[in-house]
């Protein structure tokens, strides 16, 4: 697979909405997430990231403008143990609570599907990273409508296991803007991740629409110990 270029994939794309990007550092040490949302409504760009525990949580920006809560206030990141769960949606929940009673990423996934919001059909995009004893494995999932038809789900996994250096994969709601919103579509993307966490924010956060971003979320861990350090970035300031 050819490694794209994230900035060129943002800057071209003027409402991706919301993307997920998982990889590994460029000297191998670190473990990378970074999780943005962007907004075309006054509800969706009245938001901020705040941290909740070791995750983070949507707020209103504005409390008296928000509108309608019920899918966009949600908790984009959770850690359980070993492994952070990154999505665009409630569905963080659904995979915390699930992997909590032992079952795994897809099983968690199963009593869920793409977002109701006709006819747009948003998909359910999910990220799950595993660092145990000095391994770190991955895996992403999109659920969506098939072909805008609300009838079928269609459910696509993606594992990485032992991940290469300066390597990750990037999967976003929308191929594009429309109207309706057409779905993503393909694989995760391969894009490179560099080592410096400041770099990868700002290049993130710069290349995003101007108009259309709302916020950033950017995770580096060292898969050694498992610490980690984290990035936010909102426009509503």
């Amino acid at each position: 697979m050819e490694m794209l270029s994230i900035e060129k994939e943002l800057q071209g794309n003027s409402y991706p909405g919301r993307g997920i990007i998982i990889g590994r550092s460029a000297d191998g040490s670190k473990a990378v997430t970074a999780y943005f949302i962007m907004g075309r409504s006054s509800n969706s760009r009245n938001r901020i990231f705040v941290e909740e525990g070791e995750g983070i949580r949507t707020q209103a920006y504005d409390e008296s403008k928000l509108e309608d809560p019920s899918l966009i206030i949600y908790a984009p990141v959770r850690v359980l143990g070993n492994k952070t769960i990154v999505t665009n949606g409630d569905q963080t929940d659904t995979i915390y609570e699930g992997m909590d009673i032992q079952l795994t990423f897809e099983q968690s996934l199963r009593s869920r599907e793409f977002e109701p919001d006709g006819p747009n059909f948003t998909p359910r995009i999910s990220g799950i990273m595993h660092i145990e004893d000095g391994k770190y494995n991955y895996a992403m999932s999109i659920l969506k409508s098939n072909n805008g038809n609300p009838e079928s789900c269609n459910r696509y996994t993606f594992a990485y296991e032992n991940p290469a250096a300066g390597e990750g994969h990037f999967i976003h709601t929308y191929k594009c803007d429309g109207n309706p919103l057409p779905s993503f579509e393909g694989e995760p993307k391969l894009i490179g991740i560099p080592d410096d966490m400041e770099t990868f924010t700002d290049t993130l956060w710069n290349s995003l629409n101007d108009d259309n971003k709302v916020s950033l979320f950017v995770r580096y861990i060292d898969i050694a110990t498992g610490k980690y350090e984290t990035k936010i970035v909102n426009k509503n300031k």
